[in-house]
């Protein structure tokens, strides 16, 4: 796990409505970078972090917070890690193992509109000049 900073509890965000017991799997496509199909899943030991990717997050389902638990090793996600902040500030982590949902939380802080807009025309905006890299 090398300098993870977390024991949890652990979050991930998505627009999927999950059951308790459903396990989250690498091998999807990246919400950031369509053509990229990950080798990872990611998720956060801040709830807010986990809204903000449920609402960042490709399709049309509301966004949801869920409670999981890694089933192997994971790591400092290295995509917000060092290479854009130091250390872990963001509090995210990735894992080739699947994830376990326990729960769902349903208290975290929302975006305003104006918000979300701002988070998608800056993503758009760093996929359009090849600055939204993921370290796959």
């Amino acid at each position: 796990m090398g300098d993870v900073l977390d024991e949890g509890p652990f979050y991930h965000g998505t627009k999927a409505q999950l059951q308790v017991g459903d396990r989250l799997t690498a091998g999807f496509r990246s919400n950031y970078r369509p053509e990229v199909v990950m080798n990872h899943v990611y998720f956060t030991a801040l709830p807010d972090g986990a809204g903000l990717a449920a609402e960042l997050a490709a399709g049309d389902g509301e966004p949801r917070v869920y409670v999981v638990e890694p089933t192997g090793e994971f790591e400092n996600d290295p995509n917000v890690t060092d290479k854009k902040f130091p250390g872990n500030p963001t509090r995210s982590y990735r894992t080739a193992a699947p994830l376990v949902v326990v729960g769902e939380v349903t208290d975290w802080t929302r975006l305003t509109p104006e918000a979300l807009q701002a988070w998608r025309d800056r993503l758009a905006a760093m996929v359009a000049e090849d600055r939204a890299e993921i370290i796959n």
